[in-house]
């Protein structure tokens, strides 16, 4: 049941809350946020919301920048990580009007629920099931450099593998040997399983977490299934989590796709599933690994639209680091069963009708959320629309590993993008199946891409440690 303003004052006065925390929502995917005294929180404060410079959050709007923030009273809970007692919320960005406010379309919040009521719209199903595996690195330390005179990064995690010549450092995991390691390889399971009780708390099931591939400290936390706005408000209060509970324990967390050299990527696998009035869509008992024709029309939409939906799942220079071969990512336009060098996966244990889906593996966290998913949602639904077969435009079931066949093979195969200048490219000329509906305005979209072309070539002027190695002395 929906929570009501009174509900919020009891939790203020039972919990002896002293402020109120509103948590929003930047271009990039980032928290920010702003606090009032608990005393001022009110029926007003709901109604005339928290006035804000949309500008400053990166949003290019028609509009006076000057916004509102309305809070979503569903999603107050007790920060944990305030001395002082602290009730958070999150909520939706509005434009000020003389009678009554209305939804900035390009929030990230309006823009997955535009992509929901769409989907209804659309008359294909109701509600769209994701589940996002987050993986990350957990470092003991961590600093970098960019100055004129000094470039530099430096990590270090106690038990990594170039810490065992050091004395008393007996317990180190090889590299990329990390996989499920045990005690006392894995020197930070309580901070992790820390992190999963706060997550539980805080009203997001937990599946399991666990150790990584990256010997580095490289581990994983797995939530259930959920409604893809919840997850999208999830993810946002995982991250959150897992960066805070993190610095408790005197780490440093980190989601970047490739923080350390000839070691495992993070990615945020998304798993996926349609249901239409409780009843899966994607379920068929005869179909290729049973999933219905609609499933694969679905994956043919994502894999048509897979160079350009790059720039909003994978929207960072280091993102393209992580999809090389040779490291799980996935690199090959393509799906099949139990593969992970496809970009799309069916994972065979899912065998249950309402548990049947698949999972995309080329995002990773530096997303923004809400666009990420939301666009995936807008890319299948083309793709049911138009009938876009993968198997018939050629994308598999490829049920072989990828990574072992001929150079004369792969020469066949299409790839992702590998940068995201790249990315960027392919959305400037492919994003006619997120603006329909009017679900992704254009002027975000034209936005998203100056802001990350901007980066791009910010980054691109930096020299870098490894070009000195390569050219200093020619």
């Amino acid at each position: 049941m929906a929570k009501t303003v009174q509900d919020i004052l009891d939790m203020i006065q039972e919990h002896k809350v002293q402020m109120v925390d509103f948590k929003m929502v930047d271009i990039n995917g980032q928290f920010r946020h702003v606090t009032i005294p608990a005393k001022n929180f009110s029926q007003s404060t709901v109604e005339g919301g928290i006035g804000f410079d949309a500008s400053n959050y990166g949003y290019a709007v028609v509009e006076k920048s000057d916004m509102v923030f309305i809070p979503d009273l569903d999603t107050a809970l007790i920060d944990p990580f305030c001395d002082i007692p602290t009730l958070s919320m999150t909520g939706n960005a509005m434009i000020i009007g003389d009678t009554e406010h209305r939804p900035l379309p390009q929030y990230p919040r309006n823009i997955v629920r535009a992509a929901e009521q769409y989907m209804r719209d659309c008359g294909i199903a109701d509600t769209m099931m994701i589940l996002p595996e987050f993986e990350f690195y957990l470092f003991d330390q961590a600093g970098w450099q960019v100055s004129p005179n000094a470039m530099s990064v430096s990590v270090d995690v106690n038990e990594a593998y170039w810490n065992s010549d050091l004395e008393g450092r007996g317990c180190v995991v090889p590299v990329q040997k990390g996989y499920h390691v045990a005690k006392p390889f894995d020197a930070s399971y309580e901070c992790r399983s820390e992190m999963c009780m706060m997550m539980e708390d805080m009203g997001i099931p937990i599946k399991y977490h666990h150790p990584e591939v990256g010997a580095a400290g490289q581990f994983e936390i797995e939530p259930q299934l959920g409604p893809m706005s919840t997850m999208a408000d999830a993810t946002m209060m995982i991250k959150y989590i897992i960066h805070n509970t993190a610095m408790k324990h005197g780490k440093v967390a980190t989601f970047m796709p490739k923080p350390v050299y000839g070691e495992a990527g993070s990615g945020m696998h998304v798993h996926m599933l349609l249901l239409k009035d409780g009843e899966p869509v994607f379920s068929d008992d005869k179909g290729y690994s049973n999933l219905s024709q609609t499933a694969h029309y679905f994956m043919g939409g994502l894999l048509k639209h897979i160079a350009s939906l790059c720039a909003l799942t994978n929207p960072s220079t280091n993102s393209f680091k992580r999809l090389v071969p040779g490291f799980e990512a996935p690199v090959t336009v393509g799906y099949a069963t139990s593969n992970r060098s496809a970009v799309i996966r069916i994972p065979a244990y899912a065998k249950t009708p309402k548990m049947r889906r698949f999972e995309l593996r080329n995002p990773d966290a530096t997303c923004n959320p809400y666009f990420c998913y939301a666009a995936i949602l807008m890319a299948g639904l083309d793709g049911v629309k138009n009938k876009i077969d993968p198997k018939a435009n050629g994308w598999g079931p490829y049920d072989v590993n990828l990574y072992n066949l001929s150079d004369e093979e792969k020469a066949k195969l299409q790839s992702l993008p590998t940068s995201l200048e790249a990315a960027l490219d392919a959305l400037e000329a492919d994003h006619h199946y997120l603006t329909a509906g009017g679900v992704f305005p254009q002027e975000l979209i034209s936005n998203f891409i100056k802001l990350k072309r901007a980066e791009c070539r910010r980054m691109a002027a930096i020299p870098h440690p490894a070009e000195f190695e390569s050219y200093f002395n020619l």
